[in-house]
This record gives C-alpha cells, structure tokens and sequence, in this order.
C-alpha cells in the first residue's frame, strides 16, 4: 500500500491504494461546507463512487477534523466498501442496510418488556421464589384500596339490571326466571369484569405511578446496588397479590350486588325475596363460580403485570409517571375485554341448559 506524496502526513487526506492503482488514482479529498461534495484528486479531479469502487481495495483516510458518526464519514465509507454495489450485497446486508435507520417505537420495546416480565413473573410463581413479606403487605394494601368501590358499584349495577329486567319479563309472566337471569349475569360476565376495571383504575394506576416515579429517581438502581432484584422485591408481589385479591373481591361484590337487586325487587315491585334466591339457587351451578374465579385471576394478572411493565419501563421524569399512570390504566383496561372474550368463547361452547333449571 502505498500514499500519495502529493499530501503530507499532517493533511491526512490520502488514500492508501495498490501500487497498481496509485498511479492511477492518487488521492482522494473530501470536503464538508454544505453537505458532501465527493471525493477529489489534488489536481481538483473529481471521482465518482462508482469510479472509486471498481478499483476496490483502498482506506479512505479522512481529516482529523471530521468525527467517527458524521455523514460524510459514512458517506465515504459506503463508497469505499467492496459491497456497495447491490448486485455484491447479500440478502441479510440488504435488510441490514434498509433497517439501519429504523428505530423502534417506544409502544414495541415496552410491550416486549412487559412481556419479558411476565415470564420472569411466572417463573418466580412456579418456583416459588416470593418474598412473603411484600406479598403480605401488598395484598393487606390491595383488598381494602378496592373492596369498598367494587360493592358500590356492584350494588348499583345490581339494581339497574334488576329495573330492566323485572320490567321486561313481567309482561310475559316470567317474574319467577328474574333471579334466575340476573346471578347468571353477575357470575359469569358482570361481577369479574366490574371488579378488574375497579382494579385497574384504583390500584392499576397505583402500580404504574410507584414504580415509574421509582424508575425515573434511580431508586431500582439502588435496589440492584443492594443486590436486590427488583422483580422479586417490586413487582412480583404486587402480580400476585392481584391474582390473590381479585376473585376474593369479585365473590363479595356478587353477593352485595345480589343483594341489592333482592333488596329492590321486593321493595319497588312487590317480587317476594324468596322467588328471587330459589330462581338463582336453581339457575347456578359450582362450574359458574369456577369460571368466576378464574376470569378473576386471569383479569388480576393482566392488571398488574401491564400496571408494573409500563411502570418500569417510565422515562421523562415527572410527564413520563402521567403518561406511563395512563397508558397502563388503558391498555389493561382493553386487555380485560380482550381476555375476557376469548375466556367467554372457550367457556361456554354449545348451548346451555341453565335457563331450563330454572323453569
């Protein structure tokens, strides 16, 4: 390899080529004002890239004054590279180049993240690797943040079905099917997702707004610092205390709901509280309450493994806690009606016979 003595050591602006090509093509000179202007001979002779790269095998050698990321590095390096050309590339340098200035959204690494966490989650799960304490406090912190807002709701919705419902099949003289239809209503579809949307808005936003405040002041380096492992000590136990606590929840707020419609049925339209219970007595089934609590803990779990992925994963100080306390309050809440679809289809396939019971 050999350099032009055109250019002294100092300009730093040679291009080091065979001895076969040095007489040729001397040196190359590149210069950045505006913008990239090409490579130039120092008699001002312009070389074209594809000039440069035919004759293959030499190192751009570029000013002290032009940094390793500028464009116009890159510029001459891509024209300097033996496989520049496309018909020279192969397929995994062609999808390397197109995607070399494509960046992922911040929506994709964090859904892969979230999705990293659940795993390590259940991983700790089936191993059984939790810290008790925390699971303890967490579930002690869980069940009264939610308990008296889901039987609020749960009462009022009770009521409201009870309205259209006695109103509706009074007319057919089936008031005796009323208890029937509503328990069936608030096992299997009312009550659990009632009360996961109360967790998600009440503790859910809770999750996100901790951690990501965590995250943004350093507080999980610290944690690793201490040789502490912030899934096992932050956000394992809150997943498992919302599957713990949701169908524990959801059971109470069926029975207060249950309890408001008997209650408004007897006292506004005069249905005897007895025809009510013994309609739902003979409508539900222990399966009912099975698929109750599982839709629970499925709906707990998506809570709160989404509430504490996007906590985590929070940047941007302060504005980032309320975008992240948000966007977690959304996502799960659409991750619940999702869930609950597809548990709704794989559940209840064929035709049922509870209505039959009941007459």
């Amino acid at each position: 390899m050999l350099v032009c003595g055109s250019c002294t050591p100092a300009q730093r602006r040679c291009v080091l080529l065979p001895p076969t090509n040095h007489s040729r093509h001397q040196t190359q000179r590149r210069r950045q004002s505006k913008g990239w202007v090409g490579p130039y001979a120092p008699c001002g002779r312009y070389f074209g890239a594809r000039e440069l790269t035919i004759r293959g095998n030499f190192t751009p050698c570029l000013p002290p004054r032009v940094g390793r990321g500028s464009k116009a590095r890159q510029v001459v390096m891509a024209a300097a590279s033996p496989d520049s050309s496309p018909e020279q590339q192969s397929p995994f340098s062609r999808v390397r180049t197109a995607l070399a200035g494509w960046h992922a959204p911040p929506f994709v690494w964090r859904t892969v993240g979230t999705v990293l966490l659940a795993g390590q989650v259940a991983l700790r799960i089936f191993t059984g690797s939790l810290n008790m304490e925390q699971l303890q406090e967490q579930i002690g912190s869980i069940g009264p943040q939610t308990l008296g807002v889901s039987m609020l709701t749960s009462s009022f919705v009770g009521m409201v079905f009870t309205i259209q419902f006695i109103r509706e099949f009074s007319r057919l003289g089936l008031t005796k099917a009323v208890g029937g239809v509503l328990s069936l209503a608030f096992c299997r579809e009312l009550t659990p997702v009632i009360t996961a949307i109360i967790l998600a808005g009440r503790v859910g936003s809770a999750i996100a707004a901790e951690l990501g405040t965590m995250q943004v002041s350093e507080q999980t380096d610290s944690l690793r610092v201490l040789n502490t492992n912030p899934v096992d000590f932050l956000i394992a136990p809150r997943v498992v205390a919302c599957m713990l606590a949701l169908p524990v929840l959801s059971m109470i707020s069926f029975t207060v709901g249950m309890a408001a419609s008997v209650l408004l049925a007897d006292l506004g339209y005069g249905v005897m509280p007895n025809i009510i219970l013994e309609s739902a007595a003979r409508a539900l089934v222990p399966s009912d309450f099975l698929m109750m609590s599982i839709k629970s803990v499925v709906f707990g779990a998506i809570v709160a493994v989404i509430s504490c992925g996007w906590g985590s994963t929070t940047t941007g100080g302060a504005k980032g806690v309320g975008e992240s306390t948000t966007a977690a309050v959304v996502i799960a809440l659409v991750g619940i009606f999702v869930a609950d679809f597809f548990l709704s289809l794989i559940m209840f396939q064929g035709t049922g016979d509870a209505l039959t019971r009941i007459g």
